[in-house]
């Protein structure tokens, strides 16, 4: 009986955050509540009618699933009703007192109050029930979850400002009904035009009828309810018969974002399997695309029966942004994640997938270059997981993706791979690159000196997925990939000049002289060797690791995260021709030559981005010979 068992319960903290920013961010977009609450309506009819598969009772005599939208201009109310599959007690606690969705914490830290940035951010995170508060001071929902008793039926009641009821019910019909009781000043939402309006606009594409009373001479006619959209699920129609407005009106429903999608595909695939894709790229990657317990992935129905919201197994990891619907006519009604995984079908759908994914990204870099640019400005970092994942298609992932270079000026000026080599000079035969925790660290590295010099292009990359990256992408067009902060370079033939590389690394060598191995000496079990620079230009030191093995950066990433990362230690290459070079080499041995390599040591260090093991001996040995300088001790000053 109601009121026998009623309780009161505060909103998480994060939804009452959540609402109050909302209700001042959305305010310019209030209508969406309708859309909002209509999808959610949908999306229970749909799980009906997937668990009905296996529970026929679930039914319980009414096969006609609907939303209905009415409106009472006296009580001053608006309500959305379905008959899906309603919720139970626990069921109404979980999905409406909390924000059941991880990351929810990292996505309520990013608001700022700032109404535009935040109306953003909460359009991609999918506002759903709680759009109901933007119009309404008073919320009630009455619910029955599909199969359960008459009295399980449940009220749940708020205003919004930070508490809620919940009574149980006695409740005949199943489903939900949620009934909006308007704020003052929101009565064009009383109108049956207005109403029927939004639906027709923001829900038409919705596959399943939405219905409003009829409109009598005296008013609306409850005894005779008439459906306001198409009621034909949209991918299933013909593309032409479809337009812009509701492929993107369709986007939002299915992706709950508040902006359009940058693009769509809308394909039917014929022959040994039958199945339709409609997918779409987002504008704006989601707020949760790094979260890794976050389900990534495309609505699947099986003959327009909804079976799966998020089936990460029609889509590889690294197009987890892609949003959508795979409807298959091969699929089994009963199938599963496990069934989907192992299910040479979706072998097939995944490939076809892929393919039109990749065929659209590929013809909008050729003739949408700015929405490209934007795509890879959002989704750039993801996508470079790709080859690494999906090596069927490591080439033409590699032809879609961009990066920094010493060719262009910031980081937001990107390169393509097709574009570095139609720039490479006559005889080089690698594509060169240097990883870096930042691009202003990647673009200052001593390690570009001598390229510079030679006018040789080198990526600068500096996305913690880089270094991934990198260890797979071994190749472009049969040209190997090289860091330049890795092993002996060898670039003879390239530049204006046609010095013999080899002859010039043997004078280097030799106008090094003994204070190599001077430095060698001092710095034993920190360094593998010390040898002349051919990469230096006008810096005076810099390390190298072996061409096998891990970069700095690498290392730097995987100590960072706990991980135990063995003992490689570099090369130090010292430019001879650089003063202070020449200024250690006529030091004689003592502790001043110790700590003017040390000196040295640590500077190259600190170029490459790493950090030093004794931070405070560095500061006091470069102190005391600057000290040593200042007051000329040993003509220091004049040599210098």
């Amino acid at each position: 009986m109601a009121g026998e068992h009623q309780e009161t319960h505060s909103f998480q903290a994060e939804v009452s955050q959540l609402l109050h920013l909302m209700i001042h961010s959305l305010y310019s977009s209030k209508e969406i509540f309708l859309r909002e609450l209509i999808s959610n309506g949908a999306d229970a009819a749909d799980k009906l009618r997937f668990e009905a598969i296996s529970d026929e009772a679930l039914w319980e005599g009414d096969e006609e699933l609907c939303v209905e939208v009415d409106y009472d201009p006296e009580a001053r109310t608006v309500s959305v009703a379905d008959n899906g599959i309603g919720m139970s007690r626990d069921d109404v606690v979980e999905n409406i007192g909390t924000i059941a969705r991880s990351g929810t914490r990292a996505f309520v830290d990013q608001l700022t109050g700032d109404q535009a940035r935040d109306a953003e951010l909460i359009g991609q995170f999918g506002v759903g029930f709680y759009s109901a508060f933007i119009v309404a001071d008073r919320v009630t929902v009455e619910s029955r979850r599909a199969g359960m008793g008459a009295e399980h039926g449940v009220r749940w009641e708020s205003d919004g400002e930070g508490e809620y009821t919940l009574d149980n019910i006695t409740r005949l019909e199943r489903g939900t009904r949620i009934t909006l009781h308007l704020r003052e000043g929101e009565d064009e939402f009383l109108e049956d035009m207005r109403l029927r309006h939004i639906i027709r606009t923001w829900s038409d594409h919705i596959g399943l009828p939405i219905r409003m009373p009829k409109q009598g001479e005296e008013g609306p006619d409850r005894n005779e309810w008439e459906t306001v959209n198409q009621a034909s699920a949209l991918w299933t129609r013909p593309r032409n018969e479809i337009g812009e407005e509701e492929y993107k009106g369709f986007y939002k429903h299915v992706a709950h974002d508040f902006e359009d999608p940058l693009t769509w595909i809308h394909a039917r695939v014929e022959g040994k399997l039958e199945y339709t894709l409609l997918l779409y790229l987002p504008q704006r990657a989601p707020f949760d695309l790094w979260d890794r317990e976050q389900r990534h992935g495309l609505k699947l129905y099986v003959r327009r029966v909804f079976i799966l919201e998020d089936s990460e197994q029609l889509l590889p990891h690294y197009l987890r942004f892609v949003r959508g619907v795979v409807d298959s006519a091969d699929l089994p009604l009963n199938v599963s994640r496990e069934i989907l995984q192992s299910s040479k079908v979706t072998e097939s759908i995944r490939a076809g997938a892929v393919k039109r994914v990749l065929d659209r990204l590929e013809s909008m870099a050729k003739d949408e270059p700015e929405n490209y640019a934007t795509f890879w400005s959002q989704f750039g970092p993801v996508m470079k997981e790709g080859p690494g994942e999906d090596t069927a298609n490591k080439e033409r992932l590699a032809g879609l993706m961009r990066f920094a270079s010493t060719h262009g000026e910031g980081a937001e000026q990107t390169v393509s791979l097709e574009d570095y080599i139609q720039r490479m000079p006559e005889g080089q035969q690698s594509i060169y690159y240097i990883t870096a925790e930042s691009h202003a660290a990647a673009a200052a590295s001593p390690h570009l000196e001598v390229f510079r010099k030679k006018g040789v292009e080198v990526l600068l990359l500096s996305d913690r997925v880089d270094e991934w990256l990198m260890a797979h992408l071994t190749e472009y067009k049969e040209i190997p990939f090289v860091s330049v902060a890795k092993g002996d370079i060898d670039l003879s033939g390239l530049g204006d000049d046609d010095t013999d590389e080899a002859q010039e690394k043997e004078e280097a060598q030799q106008r090094l002289g003994e204070v190599g191995e001077r430095v060698e000496k001092v710095l034993e079990g920190q360094v593998k060797g010390v040898r002349a620079s051919h990469r230096l230009t006008t810096s005076p030191a810099c390390l190298v690791a072996d061409e096998n093995a891990l970069s700095a950066n690498l290392e730097r990433m995987l100590k960072a995260a706990g991980q135990e990362v063995p003992q490689t230690p570099p090369w130090l290459e010292l430019n001879p021709d650089h003063p202070l070079v020449q200024r250690l080499a006529d030091e004689p041995e003592g502790k001043r030559f110790e700590d003017w390599t040390h000196v040295l040591f640590d500077q190259a260090v600190l170029a490459e981005g790493g950090q030093l093991e004794e931070p405070a001996g560095f500061v006091g040995r470069l102190n005391a010979l600057l000290m040593e300088l200042q007051s000329g001790g040993n003509q220091a000053g004049d040599r210098q």
